[in-house]
């Protein structure tokens, strides 16, 4: 693993991410707000698209109607408190008097804003209760829409999550799991970031924008138009941000992500580190990964410094000029000075709905690509859905009788069959062994049993009834499975075994803890079986997963139960125990068992042997002894003395001397 000088690394990164710009503009990608580069392709024009968000946002529409009102009231209330600037210096500090369209809206005008003292007092008075009123409704406006974000965000991932729970198989496997936990996270949750970046800040900023033009246009066009001219500086600014300086800080982030990633990595395998000299080494990537992080970190404070120096420079600048021109036109009568300070403030008010307006431009269009990967993902056909007339089994009404009749199965997308012609019967409560090298199709022949997917070619029949016609769910209520990578949740022993069946009494859970010989341990434990045991059980051994993963079973009571491997790379101490606690388990139970320890399955009532696809031999273990070579030739691989090594490994002293 070389270790290159940060510096090189650094160089190689300007590389990459000169090839990453160029690769953004002709494929169209862009980074999130959270920092990830997301494609802002769509395969779907605005109609369908803006339809399927409103159909998302229809249980609270009156949510988003209240906040848009509020969002109005608000950002008018907003434009008046700059205008009492204009009358106190041309009113209350110049003498001049009101003009007309003010003091007809002041009941008792004459009495009140008799003396700049009055006037001036009710200026503060009315900024104030103006301003009071304007933030009141704001907030009010701003909870109604980010509430409504957090329902439609919720109600599109809850929606998301359900339907890929029910996507075929296959599907599953072919998604990435952080690829769908970011589709969830910020493609669901972009969805709902539509109600901001589409209604309420366009919106509020349109107001705000159309307002502060009006002002602007009554009180000099031709000022207006040299306002206008900071546009281009703020689009500048702008396309920079979201161009240079967002995807620096995303590569940021990827580099902490990954030291941090690094240091787990060596303080989890820590004894590896220590056995092999390479802490000195492991030290040398961390701090080359440090300098890099410093390098892009000082890169991105010079992009920042650019646009602060842009916006420091040309906004005073700008200012000036409008001011040089302006006092000129108050200098020979055109305007007064309050239409001047007026004017200029409305200029800077001018630049919040104007970045407001391009920030939600790039947020809607990230969020409007995400909702076209939510639908991308809503349309696909869930997992073979159950015919018209499938029926509904009661667990006691399935004896266990388990048929097929010339099965075949090839996965999507490939051109060889990974099964051929299978047929047996597997009679109720009988136990089917399956043998075979990797890769004969074992596994395979048991998703077909569990329906995890329906095979190309025959039939399956359970009690002598199409399985495509049982309801499938009911069909999964049916079965057990325990494999040889045990999955365990994040929870306690009694969380981990009631999830076959959760309105299990306690009685029931520690029965079936007691039947697949894990009480022993689980009494050891500090809580028993209130114990949490971490993600995937990593607080037990590997006997004491699999002895839950039995019991669990055994709590779901099962007519069809599947062994995939369930003794595999345990003691022997802990392989008696489970084999002991799999012979309760498979009593009176239907049992497919895929094993290659064949010690393990010589009590099955019937051996298959698998080669390619195929059945190449069954019967039990007595009669395959006799007629089966390939059975044969397994048992005594397994029993055999292995061979010492034709080449003798090189002594170290050796290789020492020789150097």
């Amino acid at each position: 693993m070389p270790i290159w000088s940060s510096r090189k690394r650094y160089k190689e990164y300007q590389v990459e991410s000169a090839v990453r710009r160029s690769k953004r503009r002709s494929e169209r990608t862009i980074i999130s707000r959270q920092g990830t580069e997301i494609s802002a392709k769509r395969s779907r024009s605005i109609g369908p698209l803006l339809r399927a968000f409103f159909s998302f946002v229809r249980h609270d529409k009156r949510a988003v109607a209240s906040a848009l009102l509020c969002a109005t009231v608000s950002a008018s209330l907003e434009l008046f408190p700059p205008a009492a600037t204009k009358i106190a210096i041309d009113n209350v500090f110049s003498g001049l008097p009101l003009p007309d369209s003010i003091t007809r809206w002041v009941p008792d005008s004459s009495t009140i804003l008799s003396t700049p003292q009055s006037l001036l007092a009710t200026l503060a008075i009315a900024i104030v209760t103006l301003s009071f009123i304007a933030v009141i409704f704001g907030i009010i406006g701003r909870w109604l829409a980010t509430r409504t974000v957090k329902s439609v965000q919720n109600r599109v991932r809850r929606l998301v999550f359900g339907h890929a729970m029910r996507l075929p198989l296959s599907r599953v496997q072919q998604m990435r799991t952080g690829g769908f936990v970011a589709t969830l996270r910020e493609d669901a949750g972009g969805v709902g970031d539509l109600v901001f970046s589409m209604l309420y800040n366009p919106w509020r900023a349109v107001i705000q924008l159309i307002g502060s033009l009006t002002v602007l246009a009554i009180t000099d066009w031709r000022l207006l138009i040299g306002a206008l001219m900071i546009l281009p500086v703020i689009v500048m600014t702008h396309r920079t941000w979201i161009g240079r300086i967002r995807p620096i800080f995303r590569d940021i982030k990827t580099t902490r992500d990954s030291i941090d990633a690094h240091a787990t990595e060596v303080f989890g395998g820590m004894r590896i580190v220590r056995g092999f000299a390479r802490t000195r080494t492991e030290s040398l990537r961390y701090s080359s990964s440090g300098h890099l992080m410093a390098r892009q970190e000082f890169l991105v404070w010079w992009w920042s410094r650019g646009v602060d120096l842009a916006w420091a420079l040309f906004i005073p600048i700008a200012s000036a000029a409008l001011l040089w021109y302006g006092g000129v036109q108050v200098l020979q009568g055109s305007l007064t000075p309050g239409d001047l300070v007026l004017f200029l403030t409305y200029v800077m008010m001018l630049l919040i709905p104007i970045q407001m307006l391009a920030s939600s431009a790039t947020a809607f269009q990230t969020n409007l690509a995400g909702l076209d990967r939510i639908l991308d993902l809503l349309v696909e056909s869930p997992e073979m859905p159950d015919r018209p007339h499938a029926v509904r089994l009661p667990k006691n009404a399935i004896e266990g009788e388990v048929q097929m009749h010339e099965i075949g199965y090839r996965y999507p997308n490939t051109e060889s069959d990974v099964l051929q012609k299978i047929s047996f019967t597997a009679k109720p409560g009988q136990t089917i062994a399956l043998v075979g090298p990797s890769g004969s199709g074992k596994t395979t022949l048991c998703n077909l049993v569990a329906r995890f997917f329906d095979p190309t070619a025959g039939l399956i029949t359970v009690d002598g009834r199409d399985l495509r016609d049982i309801h499938l769910d009911s069909w999964r209520q049916s079965l057990g499975i325990v494999e040889q990578d045990v999955f365990l949740f994040d929870g306690t022993i009694a969380d981990n075994i009631r999830y076959s069946d959760r309105n299990a009494s306690e009685a029931l859970v520690r029965r079936a803890a007691d039947l697949a010989n894990a009480t022993e341990f689980i009494e050891q434990l500090p809580k028993g079986l209130a114990t949490h045991i971490g993600e995937r059980g990593v607080r037990l051994s590997g006997g004491q997963r699999q002895r839950l993963a039995i019991a669990r079973a055994i709590l779901a009571d099962p007519r069809i139960l599947i062994l995939d491997e369930a003794t595999s790379s345990l003691d022997s101490q802990s392989e008696r125990l489970i084999q002991s606690a799999l012979f309760t388990l498979v009593r009176e139970r239907t049992t497919f068992v895929i094993a290659h320890r064949l010690s393990t399955i010589q009590h099955a009532d019937l051996i298959l042997v698998l080669e390619r696809g195929q059945i190449s031999a069954a019967g039990t273990h007595t009669d395959l002894m006799h007629s089966s070579e390939k059975y044969q030739q397994m048992v005594l691989m397994q029993t055999a003395i292995p061979a010492p090594p034709k080449v003798p490994f090189p002594a170290a002293n050796s290789s020492r001397q020789a150097s």
